[in-house]
């Protein structure tokens, strides 16, 4: 075997490894955890919020009453009273779909991986927004596709940079494979897909034979209560819908969907298989209960006020500490703020001494494959109390401004770190 002396597989490892980044961003959040640092980082559900004791009783009865099957091997498919109350959920975007067409995986970013691996070659194209999901990016690295980034704006993405996009892939001879679209409440942008746009993506994406692979984990977390219709609703037989009940009750439970055209969900059950028999039933009967026999609605809306509250606290705490240049996304729902600083900024060279300054956010260039977001951040605003969002931002405030000072008296390049363009990062995986 040959190697080096810190890795001595290197040189048995499959080629698609090459696609795997190491995570920045988990090495962040080991900082971030520490009590007198604020994060703004990471997009963790406020769980304190849900019946932790009768959920307690619940799990209890579960595996007093169902124990064996609960804790026994299940259906790659999942189990199908789960299956029938997720299309139940999907219902309230729209959305009409047969229990049979619902596959479950262990969360969404299961999902990703899964339909990746069905539909990608390498060197095909995925076309994604700029900027898009960490999680998703890491995936489609690692399944060694070239993603392409398409522009969004406050009605976010952009048909007409669709179609333009489609046609330089095409004019190159490259094969684009998937649209991927988070199109309410965007991780990481916070803009929300305008109903219009909707259904002109749809029908871009169907003239040019490509599926739209339409990631949905914030849809009913609206502020103001607005479900928007998914664009599944209006297009079955051509965009593959994710669903996820990480942000609408608990991550840890690792319980997402993907509802597919019916011969793309017969492959999806055999890769679901292959990759780990079948999700954990005992997860997703508690899931089956809890939707059963809690009122999971006015969970949903209680999440919506408690999120709407720390937006708010945010949005003010922005406006009041930000330099004069700084700009911001001002979402309506969902868990983020996009944030782009003053020219000449670099926040992946900031954020060591935002951290030293007690603050923590996820630098932009980790949402993009081709070199952008050196002057973007995103702030999350699920998990802190509103004071600490406000004690936060306030920190970040003090951070640009003395950025700015060194940025005046030594010029941009002293921004940045020694060898670097400002201008990269790898995407690295992402808790949310």
């Amino acid at each position: 075997m040959t190697g080096n002396s810190l890795d001595p597989y290197v040189s048995q490892y499959a080629s698609r490894t090459s696609g795997m980044r190491a995570s920045a961003i988990r090495a962040l959040f080991a900082v971030a955890s520490r009590p007198e640092v604020v994060s703004l980082a990471g997009g963790m559900p406020f769980l304190q919020s849900l019946p932790l004791a009768e959920l307690a009783e619940s799990a209890d009865k579960l595996i007093a009453t169902d124990g064996t099957i609960a804790l026994q091997y299940g259906s790659g498919q999942g189990i199908p009273a789960l299956r029938e109350q997720i299309c139940d959920v999907m219902a309230l975007e729209g959305i009409v779909a047969e229990p049979d067409d619902v596959v479950v995986t262990v969360g969404s970013q299961m999902a990703l991986d899964l339909v990746s691996k069905i539909f990608c070659d390498p060197g095909d194209v995925i076309l994604a927004e700029a900027p898009s999901y960490v999680g998703a990016l890491s995936v489609f690295s690692a399944y060694q596709t070239e993603v392409v980034h398409v522009p969004m704006d406050e009605d976010g993405l952009i048909p007409e940079a669709v179609e333009e996009a489609i046609a330089t892939c095409a004019a190159a001879g490259k094969r684009v494979k998937l649209l991927y679209t988070i199109p309410n409440y965007h991780n990481p942008a916070g803009v929300t897909l305008s109903a219009d746009r909707r259904g002109r993506i749809a029908a871009i994406c169907r003239a040019a034979g490509i599926a739209v692979l339409e990631d949905n984990p914030y849809g009913l977390l609206g502020f103001d209560g607005t479900v928007h219709r998914a664009m599944r609703a209006d297009d079955p037989d051509n965009v593959i819908y994710l669903g996820s009940f990480s942000k609408t009750f608990a991550p840890g439970l690792r319980v997402g969907w993907v509802l597919a055209p019916h011969a793309v969900r017969e492959k999806l059950v055999l890769a679901n298989e292959a990759a780990t028999l079948n999700p954990p039933v005992f997860n997703q009967m508690m899931i089956s209960r809890y939707l059963a026999d809690f009122d999971w609605q006015s969970q949903i809306k209680a999440y919506r006020q408690t999120y709407a509250e720390r937006r708010d606290a945010m949005l003010g705490a922005l406006a009041t500490h930000m330099p004069d240049g700084t700009t911001w996304t001002v979402p309506t729902g969902g868990f983020y703020v996009w944030l782009t600083v003053p020219d000449g900024f670099d926040t992946t060279a900031m954020l060591p001494r935002a951290v030293s300054a007690r603050v923590a956010y996820v630098p932009g260039a980790a949402f993009f494959c081709d070199g952008g977001g050196s002057q973007q951040m995103r702030l999350s605003f699920c998990f802190p109390t509103p004071e600490r969002i406000v004690e936060g931002v306030r920190r970040l405030g003090a951070v640009l401004d003395a950025e700015r000072e060194v940025h005046a008296t030594f010029g941009a390049d002293s921004l940045r770190p020694a060898g670097a363009s400002g201008a990269s990062a790898s995407p690295a995986p992402d808790i949310a």
